[in-house]
């Protein structure tokens, strides 16, 4: 199973000083796992997408909007953020 990078990276924003940036569908994964809530109908989807796109059944584009639209639902998105 090969990582599968994004095409721009997304800037998550988790307190005042915490700011993470997610590169690819792996550290995706690995960010979704350390997230606030797990629950919400965009993180289900973010965790799918990511691993699919893993398995190569989805393009990256797809999980990187996946984990746009759940930082969005959590509130977590920097400005600086891929919107």
């Amino acid at each position: 199973m090969n990582d599968k990078i994004f095409p721009h990276p997304v800037r998550l924003k988790f307190g005042p000083a915490r700011e993470r940036v997610v590169r690819s569908a792996w550290e995706g994964l690995e960010c979704l796992g350390d997230w606030p809530a797990h629950e919400g109908r965009r993180y289900r989807a973010a965790m799918r997408c990511c691993r699919d796109a893993l398995d190569g059944w989805t393009p990256p584009e797809k999980a990187m909007k996946a984990m746009i639209d759940a930082a969005r639902e959590a509130e977590l998105l920097s400005h600086g953020g891929k919107s």
